[in-house]
């Protein structure tokens, strides 16, 4: 058998009217298996059993996506696992950048954390007080690096609109920038 217990070769092939049934025998064939695999992605123990947890939450959360014999559920549940730990990952990576970056920017020499504090503050309220699509769009492009086209593609509206909304979406921030920098002189 490969190293698969008795209760994962058996199809869990219940009634699609009974989510719940289909869902307890989805968990009784998979989830020695589960965890072994996220014992073997994650440090302790408590980590896999969150991760197992997260794949059959999604998994009942789309029970319908879960394609019917033990092969195929397997491979299905095994990649959301695999996915939300890739996930879980990307985040951190994402956090670590960030806080790499805050702190050379806090100990770079000559630099005034104060004032940078009180701009970016600045910034993300006049960004606040933009239109929403206008401001997704400013962030898109100005933050993210995204190009006009590409955001256009995103949002399923013409480049020109994109195009359209940054240069107003510039203009409203210079101008609320502006007043708030009479406000503060």
């Amino acid at each position: 058998m490969h190293g698969q217990s008795a209760v994962s070769t058996m199809a869990v092939d219940v009634g699609a009217g009974d989510r719940t049934a289909r869902l307890a025998a989805l968990f009784d064939a998979h989830h020695n298996r589960l965890f072994r695999l996220a014992r073997r992605l994650v440090r302790t123990p408590d980590e896999a059993r969150d991760l197992v947890q997260e794949t059959f939450l999604k998994a009942a959360r789309s029970l319908t996506s879960v394609p019917h014999g033990p092969r195929d559920e397997e491979a299905w549940l095994v990649r959301v696992l695999v996915n939300l730990q890739r996930d879980h990952w990307r985040k951190i990576a994402v956090r670590r950048r960030s806080e790499d970056r805050l702190r050379r920017e806090e100990t770079a020499p000559g630099s005034d954390q104060e004032s940078a504090l009180i701009a970016r503050t600045a910034v993300w309220r006049a960004l606040d007080m933009l239109h929403p699509r206008r401001r997704a769009i400013v962030i898109m492009h100005e933050l993210e690096g995204m190009t006009a086209p590409a955001i256009a593609a995103l949002l399923s509206i013409s480049a020109i609109t994109v195009r359209w909304h940054l240069s107003r979406g510039r203009r409203d921030l210079t101008r609320v920038l502006k007043a708030r920098m009479g406000e503060t002189k």
